[in-house]
């Protein structure tokens, strides 16, 4: 074996010579671990990994990136199918962290912790005593009772896999309430003697289930007989002649003072700080997007100088922590170590030969369940650390932790500078008390969200990035035909434009520039005099989008107003967002809210937010929305409030995410969208250099000086005509579809922006064009006969086109309820 840690000394030597240990197995077993001694009836020796980020300070990308590892490894054991449907479970203390990193490497399984923190009011589901641990009580505290009770494998967690005991404890528990075909165990490293992993073997026999195993390394520790008595005496006689000081301790003092800042993190609000309640894909999703911000501000309140900086977590609070701490590592110049405390106690001994060289004693700070009790920093004294960032949860901040001997004091001893961040700890409603939604996160802006500037727009979505959910069109429509799924359970591929495309669309932009400037003006004078002073817009992602940040362009052009924008999700067959609505209601006067889209068709969304708008205030007793939305074009003449309703082309119609700030359509799916989540969309930064969101938006906002006068003059006589809808589009598509044979609306798709959706995501039948359309249907032309779709001229159009999707051969065609039209 390889022993090179430190200074070429292996930091198990110590330990081994002077208690006959040996380690066997695997090259990287010394690499990964050192040996250590601890004051513990039950086993003397305590295998100390360099990986885990506990005992010893280490590159949170190596922590990180070893538990992603793992996952991918069981991913890759259990095939998609079942990795879908896996659940990972992790083991206090010192798993916490590695049991959610092979969760993310996993993917998309929902993660939970046990805990030896009881939390009154929230059931317990299972529990198991852990045979060699220094504390061994484990408690399964999920929210959701039914996370552990399904049939999918159970992926369980531990840093090392030893005697096998506590696996043994946690199956036999928790396979006698849920029992299941598979279990897979996965453990940094597999150190089970023969004897012991034929246990295992012959007790997955016996409940009749699969257990396999996955680990980084594997060996055996080979003990000599009188190995307890040995270490026993090896412990008192270094305790007896160490001084505190001599162990990296210190005197108990007040905290100098300059030398802590505290740093609120802005913590997501409703985020679960950690798997003990339970961590799902969603709020995996939710952290991944606001840790750059909270990072952020860690780094700001670290010194210029600093070079050595470490993130400590607490005790069971490893993921937070660890993930900050990877955050801080890609923003920082300063080389960051991870590692957290531990209510395990283990004898320190400055040598290189053994792992722990220095230990920091503390009283607990979190009032434990089982009473007053010291805790213990490794490896922190003396490691040279100029800043070290302390991150507890808030049930951790007590005046224990800042009192003198507290832990903020022990640090304060050994680093110039100490950085205090307190994350919320997460409590699960009472199952008595009345359901209660939780508090809402805040809109995702860009650059972290969209190619847009931040104050643009703020996106009421969760971000799903980095799920999977786009497929070819014919496959995903066969899908979404064969199965009743829902077309916004999926996004089709993003359309790439060919040359001669984008070519076409800078000409369309060109020749349009001033209709649409003069549309956008006319518009929004027509909101700010009828419907708000101060209108909070609101555009219905995506296609509403650019619309609404052009609105909001000309209230700062021709008024100074400053108005707030945001981006809703609305799907067919499904309504608004109500989380959305609801976190809009809880900022901003729901009277001042104008909804805000690109165009008109046949009006289904109109109708469709009028019922969801109804529907929302039955349910949550909100009233003051109005559904009436505000379009730049109205051809079907469906809303009151619009610029105009010819149909002509609307340059962002002839594009996907690539000119609505780099977003998917939305998408609502059970699996990735909880009851209190935001509808899910994904930014596709991949596609930045073909970006033209803000070219489309400069090329309109240009034009705003050479129209103000004809649309001050448009909007006056707008105001004072009878604006009251007549739903002719609805009318001409009823007539369009009877006289094709199609019998069915909902495979009629009017005007320019219909048709080009259904071009570039559905699978067409015809086209039908006016024949005085002229250069408003270039791009039309071209998609079709990119696809193979027939253009036929009609005189008496009401639209300037309308696609069709064939009424037989329906692949992409999707009826009033979102489901396919099965023809």
């Amino acid at each position: 074996m390889r022993n090179a840690v430190n200074n070429g000394v292996w930091s198990g030597t110590w330990v081994a010579e002077r208690l006959g240990v040996e380690l066997v197995g695997d090259d990287e077993l010394t690499e990964l671990l050192g040996l250590a001694l601890r004051r513990n009836p039950k086993r003397a020796h305590l295998l100390v990994s360099r990986v885990l980020g506990k005992h010893v300070p280490q590159s949170p990308s190596v922590v990180h990136g070893s538990g992603l590892a793992l996952g991918r490894r069981v991913r890759d054991l259990l095939g998609p199918a079942e990795a879908a449907r896996a659940v990972v479970l992790g083991y206090a203390e010192t798993a916490t962290g590695l049991g959610h990193c092979v969760a993310d490497g996993l993917g998309s399984a929902p993660y939970l912790h046990s805990t030896r923190r009881p939390v009154p009011g929230v059931p317990q589901a299972g529990g198991f005593e852990e045979s060699h641990s220094h504390a061994t009580t484990h408690l399964l505290l999920p929210e959701d009772p039914a996370l552990l009770a399904g049939d999918g494998p159970l992926v369980l967690v531990d840093d090392e896999f030893s005697t096998g005991n506590t696996v043994l404890n946690t199956i036999r528990d928790l396979h006698a309430r849920h029992p299941r075909r598979r279990y897979v165990v996965v453990a940094l490293v597999d150190m089970r003697s023969p004897q012991d992993a034929g246990r295992l073997d012959a007790f997955a026999g016996e409940i009749g289930a699969r257990v396999d195993l996955v680990a980084a390394a594997s060996g055996t520790v080979k003990l000599p007989q009188d190995v307890l008595d040995k270490g026993r005496e090896l412990v008192a006689r270094h305790e007896a002649g160490a001084r505190d000081g001599d162990m990296g301790g210190s005197a108990p003092n007040a905290l100098p003072h300059g030398r802590l800042t505290r740093v609120d993190p802005r913590w997501p609000a409703g985020l679960p700080d950690g798997g003990r309640h339970g961590f799902t894909p969603t709020h995996r999703r939710r952290l991944d997007a606001a840790l750059p911000a909270m990072a952020a501000r860690l780094a700001d309140a670290i010194p210029g100088t600093a070079r050595r900086v470490l993130v400590l977590g607490t005790e069971e609070l490893m993921y937070a922590p660890l993930r900050l701490a990877r955050e801080l590592e890609q923003i920082t110049d300063a080389e960051v170590r991870y590692s957290t405390t531990t209510r395990s106690p283990v004898l320190a001994v400055d040598d290189p030969g053994y792992a722990i060289r220095t230990r920091l004693v503390f009283p607990a700070h979190d009032d434990p369940a089982d009473g007053p009790g010291e805790r213990y920093a490794y490896n922190v004294a003396g490691a040279g650390f100029d800043t070290i960032v302390a991150v507890v949860d808030s049930a951790g901040d007590t005046p224990a932790l800042h009192a003198p001997g507290g832990l903020l004091d022990r640090l304060a001893a050994h680093t110039p500078h100490v950085v205090l961040t307190v994350v919320p700890s997460y409590v699960p409603e009472s199952a008595t008390a009345p359901e209660r939604p939780p508090m809402l996160p805040e809109p995702l802006r860009g650059p972290a969200f969209s190619s847009y500037a931040p104050d643009e727009v703020g996106w009421l979505l969760q971000d799903l990035s980095d799920v999977t959910l786009e497929a070819p069109t014919e496959e995903r429509e066969e899908a979404i035909q064969s199965g009743g799924a829902h077309y916004a359970e999926s996004l089709p591929v993003e359309y790439q434009p060919s040359e001669q495309y984008q070519t076409l669309f800078h000409q369309a932009l060109d020749a349009s520039a001033a209709r649409i400037a003069h549309a956008v003006g006319v518009v929004t004078e027509t909101v700010v005099a009828e419907r708000s002073p101060r209108p909070v817009l609101v555009s219905l992602a995506r296609a509403g989008t650019p619309v609404g940040v052009l609105m909001r362009r000309w209230a700062q052009h021709r008024h100074g107003l400053d108005l707030p924008h945001y981006a809703v999700s609305i799907v067919r067959g499904r309504g608004i967002d109500a989380n959305a609505l609801r976190w809009l209601a809880a900022h901003h006067d729901p009277s001042d809210v104008v909804f805000v889209d690109g165009w008109t068709g046949k009006g289904a969304i109109t109708r469709e937010l009028a019922d969801a708008i109804g529907e929302f205030e039955k349910t949550h007793g909100i009233t003051g929305f109005d559904p009436e939305i505000a379009v730049l074009a109205d051809p079907g003449s469906c809303v009151r409030t619009y610029g105009t309703r010819e149909d002509f082309l609307i340059p962002s119609a002839c594009l996907n995410s690539t000119v609505s700030g780099l977003i998917s359509r939305t998408v609502l799916r059970a699996d990735l969208v909880g009851p209190h989540d935001y509808h899910g969309a994904k930014f596709y930064r991949e596609l930045a250099g073909a970006d033209v969101s803000g070219a489309f938006l400069d090329a309109v906002c240009a034009r705003f000086p050479e129209v103000a006068d004809t649309v001050d003059a448009a909007a006056k006589e707008l105001l004072a005509a009878d604006r009251t809808p007549t739903w002719a589009g609805w009318a001409a598509v009823e007539r369009i579809s009877e006289e094709y044979g199609i019998h069915d609306v909902n495979l009629v798709k009017p005007g320019v922006g219909e048709t080009t959706r259904v071009l570039l995501r559905r699978v067409p039948w015809k086209i039908l064009a006016r024949q005085d359309a002229g250069p408003d249907l270039d791009h039309v032309r071209l998609l079709a006969a990119q696809r193979g779709v027939p253009v036929e001229e009609v005189g008496d159009l009401p639209y300037t086109c309308v696609g069709l999707i064939h009424p037989r051969y329906t692949r992409g065609a999707t009826g009033a309820d979102g489901k396919a039209v099965t023809g």
